[in-house]
């Protein structure tokens, strides 16, 4: 994977400097060894990667990077289909003509390949179909017969090729726990489940976009439940799942890490263009705006939106009169009551103890991941909890690279930890579970730095990230890669919070840290009511 890191990233400039020129091709021929050699597997893990760098200058490069893609997807098309639909149907003209030439290399290599790729574009385009369906404004359910007949059609015929439903569960890769099983091994060790058809009763969400919340049956005759979601850009929340997904495997061989469990709580995200795609649909879980609305209703102290308005400041108005507003008004009708949502949701002593441990360290890992990468908008209906286990999850991943900070109210914690989240981790607040979780997280990133900015490396190249709204395909040339200094100069931030160095809103760069002292500054910023007075007061920094 180093040589292939290397070629992505100085294949482009081998015209201009000899010295790289005879590098870059002493690590193509290794690559075209490593290929040989290598189960496919192994791509598959950095599949999305590769993807991502299909529209590169070099045709040696491009060559290669086709050779691999196109294996994987012989190998293992059912995974390898889902990732490549999203670019089948990219806006951009070189990548769509790519990704093309990928599939025909592929149909090359294996023949039954020809039926299979035009069967799963013709179920992409029905989900999209159904996805830009309107429907009627105030209807909550609608038949999917009445809307789209096509996608039932589509599959009951019986010649219709099986396909895998996209969850999680079979679209990550099980690694080899040794080397010595390198070539025998099964990534996906479990029966794949097939989509055998769509429920006709289609649930329509309540939000702006009216998302379709879909049941699928799988060939193993149970229902999976998933969200068509239509006009949002999926492509970056889809990224961060497979970054996550890799933190997954960094604090899973971890001994510290392992023994306390610390993992973020992970879900599919599958593009199918750049407006629309499906969301894997978690049970069981409650926003905190929910659950804390509920309980200061039941207390009597809830603030509606009009009694919040009155009480909201301006951007500039002065600090001390923030301050004033948001401690002797605000907080004190909206006291510290998350901890009661765990005693009545897991009223056994046990299972309460659990709950409130999963919890502490689920938003301790977020916290470390969210900070490196900069993840904004944590407002209380981005954060959720599981009513089985007390696990934090994390939705909607479009604020990323501090794009918070350049808002109209700008964000100036670099991590949601209000006193009502701080409160429910018990007695000692945010110290022992929370800030040792911390600890274990940040450090294992740190000492996995190079591997974590491989994953990140391919976004400078990547149309998805909006570096700049008005010109991204300009500076892209229509090929659908860019390469800006705005996005290497976010890369960079990335590289020094990976090294120790503090980089928030309140404080510029300074001296590397220690991993405790990295993570004392960064709870003091996140808890600072300096920073959390100033914050848009929708962001409801005083819950």
């Amino acid at each position: 994977m180093t040589s292939l890191s290397f070629i992505l990233t100085y294949g482009q400039h081998n015209f201009r400097n000899s010295l790289l020129l005879g590098h870059t091709f002493l690590a193509l021929r290794a690559c075209k060894t490593l290929v040989d050699r290598l189960p496919h597997y192994i791509f598959l893990t950095a599949l999305p990667q590769l993807i991502s760098r299909i529209c590169h200058s070099n045709e040696e490069v491009f060559i290669q990077l086709c050779k691999i893609i196109a294996s994987v997807l012989c190998s293992y098309p059912q995974q390898a289909m889902w990732h490549m639909i999203a670019v089948s149907k990219s806006s951009y003209p070189v990548r769509v003509k790519r990704c093309h030439e990928i599939f025909e290399t592929a149909k090359r290599k294996n023949g039954n390949l020809h039926k299979f790729i035009a069967d799963c574009t013709k179920l992409a385009d029905k989900f999209l179909e159904l996805s830009n369906k309107p429907v009627e404004k105030d209807s909550h359910h609608v038949s999917l017969n009445s809307i789209l007949r096509g996608l039932p059609r589509l599959l009951s015929d019986t010649s219709f090729s099986r396909i895998i439903l996209p969850l999680q569960q079979q679209m990550t890769v099980t690694l080899p726990a040794s080397s010595e099983t390198l070539h025998s091994h099964n990534p996906f060790p479990k029966s794949q489940v097939y989509l055998e058809s769509v429920e006709d009763q289609i649930e329509i969400m309540l939000s702006l976009q009216k998302p379709k919340k879909l049941t699928l049956r799988g060939s193993d005759g149970k229902c999976y439940i998933m969200m068509c979601k239509p006009k949002d850009d999926l492509r970056k929340d889809c990224r961060l799942m497979e970054f996550n997904a890799f933190v997954n495997r960094c604090l899973l061989r971890d001994p510290e890490s392992r023994k306390r469990d610390l993992r973020i709580r992970t879900y599919a995200v599958v593009p199918l263009n750049e407006e629309c795609g499906l969301i894997e649909w978690i049970e069981n879980l409650n926003g905190l705006r929910h659950i804390l609305h509920c309980l200061f209703r039941e207390l009597g102290v809830y603030m509606s939106g009009m009694e919040l308005k009155k009480h909201m400041c301006k951007v500039d108005t002065p600090l001390n009169k923030k301050r004033e507003v948001y401690l002797k008004i605000l907080v004190r009708r909206h006291p510290p009551v998350f901890g009661m949502w765990f005693l009545r949701t897991f009223p056994d002593s046990q299972a309460w103890l659990r709950a409130r441990m999963a919890y502490c360290r689920t938003t301790a890992v977020m916290s470390m991941v969210g900070y490196i990468l900069g993840l904004g908008d944590r407002h209380g209906e981005n954060i959720l909890f599981d009513a089985t286990c007390g696990d934090t999850v994390h939705v909607d991943f479009n604020c990323l690279f501090n794009k918070g900070e350049t808002f109209d109210w700008p964000e100036r914690v670099p991590f949601r930890l209000t006193h009502n989240m701080v409160s429910a981790m018990g007695p000692t607040g945010c110290e022992g579970i929370y800030r040792r979780s911390c600890e274990v997280t940040m450090r294992v990133m740190r000492d996995e730095r190079e591997a974590l900015m491989s994953i990140l490396r391919p976004f400078i190249h990547d149309p998805l990230v909006e570096w700049s709204r008005a010109d991204s395909r300009a500076r892209s040339g229509g090929t659908g890669e860019i390469n800006n200094e705005k996005a290497q100069m976010h890369v960079s931030i990335i590289e020094q919070r990976l090294s120790g160095q503090i980089h928030t809103k309140s404080r510029g760069i300074n001296l590397p840290l220690s991993v405790e002292g990295q993570v004392s500054s960064l709870i003091e910023e996140a808890t600072n009511i300096d920073n959390l007075c100033q914050m848009y007061i929708g962001w409801a920094a005083y819950m």
